[in-house]
């Protein structure tokens, strides 16, 4: 069983940074691919980023590419995602992801562990 919380979500202006958080128990978490997820209202749940559970592969979705960045500390059992020059289109709700599969990119329907989510709000 692994629980994930994430933190660092909040209020920012366009153009603006912030750094999200997701801290995960249990003793496998360097055995996790890990990523991030976002749902803003009226829209589905969709892959932001990925990376693998050695940090050697990295996904971004083509939105977020050259503004956002993962990674992860495995000796921490925690996930960033840094999100630098953030759009009004950004505003989301986002959930950290665990999947233990061999599947890459993750697939929303194949995740084994989802975080609370942490909302996310970039004003223009």
């Amino acid at each position: 069983q692994v629980q994930l919380v994430e933190s660092g979500g909040g209020l920012v202006q366009a153009g603006g940074s912030l750094r999200l958080s997701c801290a995960a128990s249990g003793r496998t978490f360097g055995s996790y691919t890990m990523g991030w997820f976002r749902q803003a209202p009226g829209k589905e749940r969709e892959l932001v980023s990925a990376i693998s559970w050695s940090g050697g592969a990295t996904y971004y979705a083509d939105s977020v590419k050259g503004r956002f960045a993962i990674s992860r500390d495995n000796a921490k059992n925690t996930v960033y995602l840094q999100m630098s020059s953030l759009k009004p289109e950004d505003t989301a709700v986002y959930y950290c992801a665990a999947d233990r599969s061999t599947r890459w990119p993750m697939q929303r329907g194949g995740i084994d562990y989802w975080g609370q989510g942490t909302q996310v709000t970039v004003s223009s």
